[in-house]
């Protein structure tokens, strides 16, 4: 509408130039005598005030639409705005959260390799243990085995003499090493010999109890004792004793003929003595009864 009223203004404006010019031109509707330069002149000047007047009402719902139109826009721009921080905000978030699971990540894999190089340190530090450790032992043996072929003259001559004693006799090994002593050896080198030698002390042990029984009557618990004496352990004396096949009943009547040879005994005085000797209350009796005492 307001574009009507401007397109009449204007129109006004061109019908007051040209009713200065030629009135009958422009008052064309109007009788000729009322046609006059003043009567264009004034109502084009109210035809100019009318529109300007009607184009100016006109055009304030244009302004407003106009500044609606900028509010709209200013709100949609605000919008606008803040989507693009929400969405700038979002995006910086999502960065922040990639960087940080980045950094974890980092320090995992960090921390990963730290804890593999230490255990491999650890580990290698442990095989370096063992491996020293390893070469020690072997070393000792080395030495050991050195020092025990380096015997000197004087041990060698031990360890000959042994040998030659366990040929023809039964010893325990404290019994062997009492004998080399005896021979002159000094205790370092009778046992140095003793202990280089290999023996089974237990069979030494049967050869004892067998040599003892050939020429001596002995209870099982005399004979034990005889054997300890001689310097074996008591394992290996009882050892001794039970591998041996002998009839004790029978040793008891041998040693109470053998104290009747040599002396004179009553029944029961006897008896003590047998049972003194470690036999039996019943292997005792029995020997007395067989000797007719």
């Amino acid at each position: 509408m307001n574009d009507l009223f401007f397109l009449l203004f204007i129109l006004s404006m061109v019908l007051f130039i040209v009713g200065l010019i030629k009135p009958q031109l422009a008052l064309w509707w109007l009788p000729n005598e009322r046609r006059s330069r003043g009567k264009a002149m004034t109502l084009s000047v109210i035809g100019m005030i009318l529109f300007l007047v009607l184009f100016g009402v006109t055009a304030d719902p244009v302004e407003d639409e106009a500044a609606a139109v900028t509010s709209s826009n200013g709100e949609a721009k605000e919008g606008s705005d803040h989507e693009a921080e929400n969405l700038a905000e979002e995006k910086a978030e999502r960065k922040a959260e990639e960087e940080a699971k980045k950094q974890a990540e980092e320090e995992a894999e960090r921390k990963a390799e730290e804890e593999a190089e230490k255990q491999a340190e650890e580990e290698a530090e442990r095989k370096a243990e063992e491996e020293a450790e390893k070469q020690a032992e072997e070393e000792a043996e080395r030495k050991a085995e050195e020092e025990a072929n380096a015997a000197t003259a004087s041990q060698q001559q031990a360890i000959a003499m042994s040998l030659s004693y366990l040929d023809y006799s039964a010893f325990s090994k404290s019994g062997l090493i009492d004998q080399l002593e005896f021979e002159g050896f000094n205790t370092a080198d009778a046992t140095y010999a003793v202990e280089a030698i290999e023996v089974d002390w237990s069979e030494q042990a049967v050869l004892t109890a067998e040599s003892y029984i050939q020429y001596s009557a002995f209870s099982k618990s005399g004979l034990v004792d005889q054997l300890e004496f001689e310097g074996f352990s008591s394992e290996d004396a009882t050892y001794g004793v039970e591998t041996i096949h002998v009839d004790w009943p029978e040793q008891a009547v041998i040693m109470a003929q053998d104290y009747l040879d040599y002396s004179s005994f009553s029944r029961s005085g006897l008896i003590d003595q047998l049972i003194f000797e470690g036999f039996s209350q019943a292997d005792a009796t029995a020997a007395v009864d067989a000797v007719g005492l």
